[in-house]
């Protein structure tokens, strides 16, 4: 799967409701801590067939908050095949529950932070 290519309009549309009706956990992670991040993080991006929840480009990293979804039967093999995509284009995905967020906000911020930095040099 190519980044560039064909333009998906759908996904693009969807991904901007996406940006507007986001998670109270992906708020306070974007309005907390990623939106001021000294290098370029981006929501709701589509990538390929896929959108991530956060991208940097930079560092080639997704950024994922997993809601009870995820933890479904299909939910799991989803986002396996969904994970072997973004590894064959040299993209590292990281996850964090809701309950990460909710709980232990400041220990997901330093994670990011040390995978960008590790992902820069």
């Amino acid at each position: 799967m190519q980044l560039k290519g064909k333009h998906n309009s759908k996904l693009t549309l969807y991904a901007r409701e996406l940006r507007k009706n986001m998670t109270k956990q992906e708020k306070h992670l974007w309005y907390d801590f990623l939106r001021l991040y000294p290098v370029k993080i981006l929501r709701q991006k589509t990538i390929g067939y896929f959108i991530a929840d956060f991208y940097c480009a930079g560092a080639k990293l997704v950024i994922e908050i997993d809601g009870s979804q995820h933890f479904t039967k299909d939910g799991k093999q989803y986002d396996s095949e969904r994970e072997d995509v973004m590894r064959n284009l040299g993209i590292k995905t990281v996850r964090y529950t809701n309950n990460d967020i909710d709980r232990q906000f400041a220990a997901v911020c330093n994670d990011i932070d040390v995978n960008i930095k590790n992902r820069l040099r």
